[in-house]
């Protein structure tokens, strides 16, 4: 019997914030694996940040979604048809399945994964690319040491959290910045933060001058803009500055807004570095080891906000430019 596919198509390269009609969506049959190739069902979908930076025309770490192409999104499912010796019906998978209900294809750049030792959405949170971001990007580049003072932005988000997480294990005192007050409560009572900033209801800078006395040594950066702005007048002689993100930049219609307060680099002799999770795929298993290890234990915590219905694909992946999510934001297909 041939399965129907639903998939999304990017339709033309979105102009501000993604509508609806930037995607063509149609059914057609699922596609046949050949020889050599699965076919995979998909059971649930990361929406990240970064999806829209891909659908943009442009020279970037990875070419852009092709107009009239499915659109780009990592994935975990289950095969179900495979003409590869390594794969077998019943098999579960991670890897970039796109937005729809079928993908077929050669698996390489998937990863087989084991739903008895986690939930499926967990693959796509702390034991997936979320994780493996937040691990690599903060040890790697921003190399806290124990007594240094971290402050991370989108600090509630998928990676903000995790890596807050990782920099108390590590010794740090870490100040989150998210929006709103019951993320901030989740950040101070469920994740061990030392402080919190509330950028919906504060100043920005009165609070890192409160929650940082003494300056801050690693800034862990989501958002950019005016946000990254006000850290960069606090930051400690040799700070490391995390280049994760920017989505208070990625929906303008207008030229990106770069840091205006960059020379406090020079001044403090500081470095800010840019960030990219592919940089690090040979060392996957060591940090996936290890988060598991703590999510284990109860020393990490993991929060997945699953919303329902590949339909809802536009609309749902919006929620994460308004700061409508809360954990990582995963699509049940």
């Amino acid at each position: 019997m041939t399965q129907t596919n639903r998939r999304f198509l990017l339709a033309k390269r979105p102009v501000g914030a993604v509508r609806r009609d930037d995607f063509s969506f149609e059914q057609v049959p699922a596609e046949q694996p050949g020889e050599g190739q699965v076919l995979v069902h998909n059971l649930y979908l990361s929406l990240d940040p970064a999806m829209r930076g891909w659908m943009n025309e442009g020279k970037s770490y990875i070419p852009p979604v092709g107009l009239g192409q499915v659109m780009r999104a990592l994935g975990v499912g289950e095969v179900v048809v495979s003409n590869h010796p390594d794969y077998k019906p019943g098999d579960h998978v991670s890897g970039a399945l796109g937005v729809q209900d079928y993908f077929t294809g050669e698996p390489q750049g998937l990863h087989k994964i084991d739903p008895s030792l986690a939930p499926l959405p967990r693959y796509l949170s702390a034991l997936g690319m979320t994780g493996m971001t937040a691990y690599f990007a903060l040890l790697e580049v921003g190399q806290p040491k124990a007594g240094d003072t971290v402050v991370i932005s989108g600090a509630a988000g998928a990676v903000g959290s995790i890596v807050g997480q990782i920099a108390k294990l590590k010794g740090c005192h870490v100040i989150g910045i998210a929006g709103g007050a019951e993320k901030c409560q989740y950040l101070k009572d469920e994740l061990g933060f030392d402080g919190v900033i509330d950028y919906k209801d504060e100043d920005v800078l009165a609070g890192l001058k409160r929650e940082c006395p003494k300056g801050v040594d690693v800034y862990f950066d989501n958002v950019g803009g005016e946000i990254l702005d006000a850290v960069l007048t606090r930051i400690n002689l040799k700070a490391r500055i995390v280049i994760c993100g920017a989505i208070s930049q990625y929906n303008n219609k207008e030229a990106v807004k770069g840091p205006a307060n960059y020379l406090s680099l020079l001044v403090n002799r500081a470095r800010m570095e840019g960030f990219v999770v592919f940089d690090h795929a040979k060392d996957y298993g060591k940090a996936a080891q290890e988060i598991a290890g703590w999510l284990a234990s109860g020393k990490v915590k993991s929060k997945e906000d699953v919303v329902e219905g590949l339909d809802t694909f536009p609309e749902t992946l919006l929620k994460l430019f308004s700061g409508e999510n809360f954990g990582k934001l995963v699509l049940k297909v």
